[in-house]
């Protein structure tokens, strides 16, 4: 029988300062707070939170295995088996369903030979259902390592997991260039996108945009922001 693997062996010293770093961000005697970017920051070495990485966490934080197992658990974000390079996520609640929602998730499982949950041989991508991904606007929604793909169809589904598994990196319909899970996880860690440029590459959507329209046509100015900001716009080449 295989030993389990201990926190020690799995976190190099890199992680072990990140770690110090989402602890400072906190008062003291608040260190627990710090959980639920420190379980974001185990998933990004490992792309799951593993025994380990439990453990890990709860030596950072003092806190028993039992308590960080208990949230790692409550929370969908945080996966407690491996996952694929690539986590796609297909919106099948209400609106979507209505809008196509269901039809392209079966069109994909059919294509990946995978189910809910599951992962493709080639540990690429991870296939799941997700209740509501918060866009209505632009349903039917899926996300890829919680990038919007808006208003997709089977065929448009398709060709974005068909390129994952090509190697590409497809551009989400709106926000930056997509990156793999474990790279997804150091962000939501609370660390910044370090790629050059990413942060400014796509527009926000135009169903999210309209509020600032109305604002500028009406003259009202929300806090902190200039009503004669320019509105970006996606282009031709970035909307195919």
């Amino acid at each position: 029988m295989t030993a389990p693997e201990k926190a020690v062996d799995v976190f190099d010293q890199e992680t072990r300062d990140r770690a110090r770093e989402i602890v400072a961000r906190y008062p003291e005697g608040r260190e627990r707070s710090a959980l639920l970017p420190m379980l974001h920051l185990v998933q990004s070495v490992e792309g799951y939170v593993s025994p380990a990485g439990v453990a890990f966490c709860a030596e950072q934080l003092g806190l028993t295995k039992a308590q960080v197992g208990a949230v790692a658990t409550f929370y969908t974000m945080y996966k407690r088996r491996p996952t694929g390079e690539y986590l796609v996520s297909v919106c099948t609640n209400t609106m979507c369903n209505v809008l196509g929602g269901q039809e392209v998730y079966d069109t994909l499982s059919d294509a990946l030979g995978v189910g809910h949950d599951e992962t493709t041989e080639d540990g690429k991508i991870t296939l799941e259902h997700a209740e509501c991904l918060a866009a209505c606007d632009y349903g039917p929604v899926l996300t890829v390592n919680y990038d919007f793909f808006d208003n997709v169809t089977p065929e448009s589904a398709l060709d974005v997991v068909g390129k994952l598994k090509s190697g590409q990196r497809p551009m989400p319909t709106r926000g930056a260039r997509l990156c793999t899970l474990k790279e997804m996880a150091v962000q939501l860690a609370g660390f910044a996108d370090e790629r050059e440029g990413a942060v400014a590459d796509g527009p926000a959507g135009d169903s999210t945009l309209r509020g600032v329209r109305l604002a500028q046509q009406h003259g009202i100015s929300p806090a902190g922001f200039d009503i004669n900001t320019p509105i970006p716009t996606p282009s031709k080449e970035a909307a195919k």
